[in-house]
């Protein structure tokens, strides 16, 4: 007889950021969900670095928010430092970041899975699938117990063979102090996943205690800080607290280098592929070795801890060459460090094995979210959690999945590079991925996403009305701008810049100005001009960057008629005749399941795309000749 409940609708593998946003999706669309997880108290641990967001990141937050995903209020709720980075430059590139209290963070998260209703957490190592018919009917534990479900959505973070290294010790476990899962990657394999390796890092932290606070930068958040969450009314809700930055110089780097022989990243025994975006420090001391100093963010982990994340010394040094190259940088002279930092090796799934929906081509009903795509970061983890639960959901409803394209959504790129590209190395996103970023900013996620949340069940019906008037303000916002002149009384105007000559030009033209604002603005605009912050700030923006919108919808409307146009999973690539090489390869080994994707298939050129367009076209043909013969025979 079985430990747990026999059966549930959704099995969730995994309770990190991915997995929770999996598992409160499904039950809040109403399905039986089980959350399984080897230790209910690591529940959407910040397993690294103690903040959300950032440039792109902060994007993904907002949107997880509009969709009806949990991580941003967990964030607004926890925050104790927030900043807007590249708030200097264009709206469509801020990055909206938060210090969170770790602790606080994972407790909040944690009493939220536990409240929900319909969802139960079990404490369980999944060692292996159950597969019918290439069809997922549930999971087997590592103590033999079977737990039934109609889909299961595997999030297993860094613990699929996770490997850890300090120095030349290793010690398996996918975080320090958890054990690592190896019955499921060699499942995985036997079903005939293609199976690869990645490696990612974690700084040392150190005894706030034991920093000299008076050596380094103070750096404090922003004094109006804007949430992450569409639905958070007060903020920030607790005390902020300074960060605080300090500098590498050629002792450290001299310090790395000699104790390079002793990195497991240098001396060949990690085998996994580290990200690019965010190297360790021995990666920044060798490929850039002309650069004296590197910046270090001093960032404090709660309220109530006294350690400190050395953000930008990601490293998996032996202990004592942690200390000898931390006691060169100003202000750690004394530092003791409280955790060491190290490597992680982990098995992944290259995420072309996947479909838009986070469906497994190989196995039905079976979903694949977090870094078992290939990702790192807890924003794209928690992205990909919420459609991977979502699309469990409507898969076991029996209705059509739900996806999003890039003209829609920074998750829209992000899930289409996984599965269209692929990743050898931990994909992170940034806003130069997305082609129509000016369309996808953070400010307007509510705007773009919050009905699609709404007609999934996730978003209550008061804050689609709210969204639904906040557009008809814009309208009557931007109409009133582009039919009415600028009042007598603003002009001339020195502060504004205003002369005689400007009083007979249209408000929208006097907003295009670069140093005009609708604050500036607003005591000379009639009342029913006068908008609330959100609706102002929507209104400046899309008049000022009218151009340059209007160009992106027309660039989006042209490529729409082929964008979506649908290509057969089972298409004979192989057969074909056209092709290049390298295209035939690709396109077999992705199957795109869209003409737009398999547009952004690295190697496939222009003259492929013109084969395929046309193969698609004769293939149709056929097919419809094909079935209209089959029915004129049955009905003779």
């Amino acid at each position: 007889m079985s430990f747990f409940s026999s059966s549930y609708d959704v099995i969730i593998v995994g309770a990190g950021h991915a997995g929770c946003e999996a598992a409160l999706a499904c039950a809040r669309m109403g399905l039986s969900t089980a959350l399984l997880t080897m230790n209910p108290d690591t529940i959407a641990k910040m397993s690294c670095n103690p903040a959300i967001g950032g440039l792109a990141k902060g994007h993904l937050v907002r949107e997880i928010d509009a969709l009806g995903g949990e991580m941003g209020r967990a964030t607004d709720e926890t925050s104790i430092q927030s900043r807007v980075l590249n708030r200097t430059q264009g709206p469509a590139v801020w990055g909206l970041r938060a210090q969170c209290d770790k602790e606080q963070y994972n407790q909040r998260m944690k009493n939220t899975i536990l409240r929900q209703p319909g969802l139960s957490v079990l404490q369980a190592m999944v060692d292996r699938l159950m597969v019918v018919n290439g069809v997922v009917k549930g999971v087997v534990t590592e103590f033999g117990d079977e737990i039934k479900a109609k889909a299961v959505v595997v999030t297993t973070g860094t613990f699929l063979n996770g490997l850890m290294h300090i120095g030349e010790t290793k010690i398996e476990g996918g975080r320090n102090g958890d054990l690592s899962s190896k019955g499921l990657p060699t499942h995985l394999k036997e079903l005939g996943f293609e199976v690869g390796r990645l490696k990612t890092g974690t700084n040392p932290r150190v005894r706030r205690e034991s920093i000299d606070f008076s050596k380094t930068e103070e750096q404090w958040g922003d004094e109006d800080p804007i949430p992450f969450s569409h639905f958070t009314t007060t903020f920030p809700l607790q005390p902020q607290i300074a960060c605080h930055i300090t500098y590498t110089n050629g002792q450290t780097h001299q310090a790395i280098k000699d104790n390079m022989s002793r990195s497991p990243l240098y001396s060949g025994v990690i085998k996994g592929i580290g990200p690019r975006y965010c190297p360790s420090i021995e990666d920044k001391v060798v490929k850039f070795p002309d650069k004296e100093r590197h910046q270090i963010f001093l960032e404090p982990e709660g309220l109530s801890s006294s350690e400190y994340y050395l953000n930008g010394l990601s490293t998996s040094l032996p202990l004592d060459a942690q200390y000898s190259f931390l006691h060169t940088i100003p202000g750690l002279e004394q530092a003791e460090i409280v955790r060491p930092g190290y490597a992680v090796e982990y098995d992944f799934v290259p995420p072309t094995q996947v479909t838009h929906s986070l469906e497994t081509y190989r196995v039905k009903n079976l979903f694949l979210a977090g870094q078992i795509n290939g990702t790192s970061g807890y924003e794209e983890a928690a992205a990909q959690g919420l459609m991977a639960g979502i699309n469990a959901a409507l898969a076991v409803k029996g209705l059509a999945p739900f996806t999003l394209s890039r003209t829609e959504a920074y998750i829209g790129v992000l899930v289409d590079d996984l599965v269209t590209k692929g990743t050898d190395e931990p994909y992170r996103l940034f806003t130069s991925k997305a082609e129509y970023r000016l369309l996808l900013r953070p400010d307007n996620a509510d705007i773009r996403l919050m009905e699609k949340g709404f007609e999934l069940g996730l978003i209550p019906a008061l804050a689609r009305e709210a969204v639904i008037e906040k557009k008809v303000q814009i309208e009557k916002g931007l109409k009133g701008f582009r039919t009415r002149i600028l009042p007598p009384e603003a002009a001339p105007n020195e502060a504004l810049q205003l002369t005689v000559q400007d009083r007979s030009l249209y408000l929208d033209n006097i907003m295009r100005r670069p140093w005009i604002t609708y604050e500036g603005l607003r005591p000379f605009l009639p009342q029913d001009l006068h908008f609330d912050p959100e609706v102002a700030f929507q209104i400046e923006v899309e008049l000022k960057y009218e151009g340059y919108l209007v160009k992106q919808r027309q660039e989006i409307q042209r490529q729409s008629r082929n964008e979506t146009l649908p290509v057969p999973h089972n298409f004979p690539y192989l057969k074909v005749i056209g092709f290049s090489r390298e295209a035939k390869e690709k396109l077999n080994k992705i199957r795109p399941e869209t003409f737009g994707q398999a547009t952004r298939i690295q190697g496939v050129t222009q003259a492929d795309l013109a084969v395929l367009l046309l193969a698609i076209s004769r293939y149709s043909k056929k097919q419809a000749e094909s079935a209209a013969a089959f029915v004129q025979e049955n009905q003779d």
